[in-house]
């Protein structure tokens, strides 16, 4: 049961929580089980938690190994370690095989600010996403990462789920039913839709309310399952709109805001691409400095809707 708003600390008491009935769940960590949570599961069933070291390589292929007996292994590391050092044994491995493990990439986007570019993941979703059968999820909040990490667990196949490391606010009805593959509406609107991820959501949510004083009706949809995307809701959260927004913490290159002009390749409807323009991330005393230097604010957002507009 969730206990605060930080998505990784839900993350590891949803697993300890699931672990009290489900003895196939293990968990494999890269050294940085405090940060990641994972911590919480080993200290409550230390014969199901593995520590590898800082070797994620191996991490992923022990794994591997451990799905084909039968067990539900989650790997857990820094979201650029998890998906980057690791990617050839997750391909090679898990990926082409289909196999039932499980990665989190925690501190993912800018979220690790005090470590700066080494640390920070702005192409873990483009990276994961392109690797057939893997799914690749974004939580907006502490309530959807309870929900979706029990997904995970009664769902079967090679999933990846990105962990921001700041506690977010909490949008999610706990009360409403959770699918991966689905997106879900968080505001109606009648002039722009944004689908948006992670932080990115809240984001929105913020942005409507700058632009509702401007007489702009901002529909606001969180896309916390970025593959497979589920195309024919898009589609439908389009229709009738002057056009559309997406918003990510992550690189506007391979990301959301990629796979959606894809699928809206073939509509008339002008989009724009709110995210991270082709850099690494850098250095910074707080998240907020970071979310405002790579504008990735509310304000930031409502100038992407306005031009969407003028552009109609």
């Amino acid at each position: 049961m969730r206990t605060s708003d930080s998505l990784r600390k839900t993350y590891g008491e949803t697993l300890v929580e699931l672990g009290k009935d489900n003895k196939d769940i293990v968990l494999l960590e890269a050294d940085l089980g405090n940060s990641t949570m994972s911590s919480l599961y080993g200290a409550n069933y230390p014969e199901r938690y593995f520590q590898m070291g800082i070797a994620e390589q191996n991490m992923a292929s022990v794994a591997a190994g451990l799905s084909l007996t039968g067990k539900i292994p989650f790997i857990n590391s820094f979201a650029v370690f998890a998906t980057g050092r690791a990617y050839d044994q997750i391909r090679s491995s898990v990926a082409i095989a289909a196999l039932n493990v499980k990665i989190c990439g925690s501190s993912a986007g800018l979220s690790d600010y005090g470590d700066g570019k080494t640390h920070q993941s702005i192409d873990d979703i483009a990276l994961m996403q392109v690797l057939p059968h893997m799914t690749v999820l974004s939580p907006a909040d502490a309530v959807e990462t309870e929900q979706m990490v029990k997904a995970m667990v009664a769902a079967k196949g090679p999933m990846y789920i990105r962990i921001n490391r700041n506690d977010l606010p909490v949008i999610t009805d706990p009360n409403q039913e959770y699918h991966i593959g689905k997106m879900t509406q968080l505001q109606d609107g009648t002039d722009v839709t944004v689908f948006a991820t992670g932080v990115m959501v809240s984001q929105s949510l913020k942005a409507a309310e700058i632009l509702q004083k401007e007489g702009i009706s901002l529909r606001v949809v969180n896309v916390s399952t970025i593959k497979p995307l589920d195309t024919e809701a898009l589609e439908a959260y389009c229709a009738g709109m002057k056009g559309v927004v997406t918003a990510e913490e992550h690189s506007i290159y391979g990301g959301l805001g990629s796979v959606v002009c894809s699928a809206l390749s073939k509509k008339k409807l002008p989009i724009e691409v709110l995210g991270i323009n082709d850099s690494f991330g850098t250095s910074a005393e707080n998240y907020s400095i970071l979310l405002k230097h790579y504008e990735l604010e509310p304000e930031d957002i409502a100038k992407k809707v306005r031009s969407v507009l003028e552009n109609k």
